[in-house]
């Protein structure tokens, strides 16, 4: 099994038919399609079913038939394989990795991403700040960025 993703976090039980209310961490609602499969831990979850509840989304697995079983899963973390998209950038292939300008100047490594409301922002081992909107590619443990004259001076 390659490296899972936090996808979501499974809630509250909803009924007695196994549905579980779902807080995804994702902008990727088709992780919850029909079909998809999900993991708790080791265990695979096969989505029958979900909708969308205001904030969150109803789910129901295949495995999962009854009140007893979706209590069992509250509180989980909800995890899933990477989706392969060439035109994404993943903040799992960003953290870690080396942050080069274009121009060559090597910035360090990436240590986090902080999410934010207009962009998510990588975090540098220096402390340095970088707006995901100035990322041009993440491939093979670099991250190439084009920032604006400035974003770097104290």
């Amino acid at each position: 099994m390659s490296r899972l993703l936090v996808i979501g976090k499974i809630g509250k039980p909803h009924g007695l038919r196994g549905e579980v209310y779902v807080d995804l961490v994702t902008d990727r609602h088709e992780r919850l399609d029909p079909g998809s499969t999900l993991f708790v831990g080791e265990r695979a979850l096969t989505v029958a079913a979900s909708q969308p509840v205001q904030t969150r989304w109803l789910v129901s697995f295949r495995e999962v038939t009854d009140r007893t079983g979706a209590e069992a899963l509250t509180n989980r973390e909800l995890l899933a394989e990477p989706i392969a998209d060439p035109e994404a950038v993943w903040v799992h292939e960003v953290i870690g990795s080396r942050v080069v300008e274009v121009s060559g100047v090597d910035r360090g490594r990436c240590v986090g991403v902080i999410a934010n409301p207009a962009h998510d922002i990588l975090e540098l081992e220096s402390g340095a700040l970088v707006p995901s909107v100035f990322v041009v590619s993440c491939v093979d443990g670099v991250t190439t960025i084009d920032p604006p004259d400035g974003l770097f001076e104290e």
